[in-house]
């Protein structure tokens, strides 16, 4: 570990980016289990056609795609608990500006984390894509529509992995690192089946549910996740709500203070 990733370096950075984090965001729609998603007008991310990229330029790599963790379950829900990480993982969807905010916070302590995007959002947002990737992060699929993929038949519940994956695969050449069904902390059988028939072997739940989607405040947010969070766990957070981007700060802290390491979900299992 160099200096600048010492615990001392990690909380002043937090001081230091806290309150410009909260400066100017607004609570915007981005649940898992319940909510619309941006208003309509939201003004969105667009690729001019009119500014062709230079010909000169090479293009960006292809982003990590899964792995296969041998000794894993399909379904995976936290990691080792004999290593001092965690895991933060963020549901992709909802207002760009607050998803910004969330990885600058990120960044600005030295951590990565794992953000699993909703394929209609990727449309609507499709440079999010690389910012989530040239911050350090890793990118993975949430479902095309974001609907519970629980009820769904084999066709629909297929195409909505194929669809977010594809989009994925445009955008960044490749699949992303992780799938998480949509709406539902755990796959069904079904779920699991198809995730690995579209190129996902293993299927990312999570241990510690923050239940930041039900918007309580930073500090009932902060407060849940440190009541639970130990070695090993998968931390549930959503880009959405401006309260998690008012939790942020202390929460990092909180992991610096446990002695605790945020990493990505393939650091945290490798």
């Amino acid at each position: 570990m160099n200096a600048s990733d010492t615990p001392v370096h990690r909380r002043s950075a937090l001081r230091a980016g806290a309150g410009a984090a909260l400066a100017g965001v607004l609570a915007a729609g981005c649940a898992d289990h319940d909510g619309p998603g941006p208003p309509a007008g939201t003004v969105t991310d667009t690729v001019s056609p009119k500014h062709p990229a230079d010909a000169t330029t090479r293009p960006p790599s292809p982003a990590p795609g899964p792995h296969r963790f041998p000794g894993q379950p399909v379904q995976i829900d936290h990691g080792p608990r004999d290593r001092a990480r965690v895991a933060l993982t963020f549901h992709g969807q909802g207002d760009p500006a607050i998803a910004r905010t969330v990885l600058a916070e990120a960044e600005r302590a030295h951590v990565r984390v794992t953000v699993l995007a909703v394929g209609s959002w990727l449309d609507e947002h499709p440079t999010m894509a690389r910012r989530i990737l040239d911050g350090g992060h890793e990118l993975g699929n949430h479902t095309q529509h974001h609907v519970d993929i629980s009820t769904m038949g084999e066709a629909r519940a297929y195409a909505e992995i194929d669809g977010c994956a594809q989009r994925l695969r445009r955008l960044t050449g490749s699949i992303g690192t992780w799938f998480r069904p949509s709406r539902t902390r755990n796959a069904t059988p079904l779920v699991q089946r198809l995730a690995a028939r579209a190129g996902y072997p293993h299927v990312l739940s999570y241990d510690v549910d923050s239940l930041d989607f039900t918007s309580p405040g930073a500090a009932a947010v902060t407060r849940k996740v440190a009541g639970e969070i130990r070695n090993g766990s998968v931390v549930s957070l959503h880009f959405g709500y401006a309260d998690t981007v008012a939790a942020l700060p202390l929460l990092l802290t909180e992991i610096d203070r446990r002695r605790l390491r945020a990493v990505t979900t393939t650091e945290l299992l490798t």
